[in-house]
């Protein structure tokens, strides 16, 4: 690893100023090559068995509950949280037009 960063780093300190692919890179970061590669290996590697723990444990969750429970009440419990999103963002798009445009008349709405 430490020849490739020696390789990159040199390839890239002949490049002339001007190319928008010359990077600012620090001497120094040749020599934490060795040591920082082998952290994002493990890191990434690490990242990945994690997630796929996640998932599975929730297919395994999502077939109990689809198992478990006859009701549609992940349907009823989505249409109430877009309800209360899509008004919200009414509400909000309706104040950013009557700063923009003025207080305009708005038919009365039933409760």
């Amino acid at each position: 690893m430490l020849v490739c960063a020696v390789y990159a780093y040199r390839l890239n300190a002949k490049r002339p100023d001007d190319d928008p692919k010359k990077r600012g890179f620090h001497p120094g970061a040749i020599f934490l090559a060795p040591i920082t590669w082998p952290l994002f290996l493990f890191g990434s590697i690490s990242i990945f068995v994690i997630k796929a723990l996640v998932y599975g444990v929730f297919l395994i969750l999502f077939t109990i509950a689809l198992l478990a429970f006859r009701k549609p009440f992940l349907f009823v419990w989505l249409d109430r949280i877009a309800t209360y999103i899509g008004n919200k963002l009414l509400e909000a798009n309706t104040f950013l037009i009557k700063i923009a445009f003025g207080d305009w008349e708005r038919t009365p709405q039933p409760s």
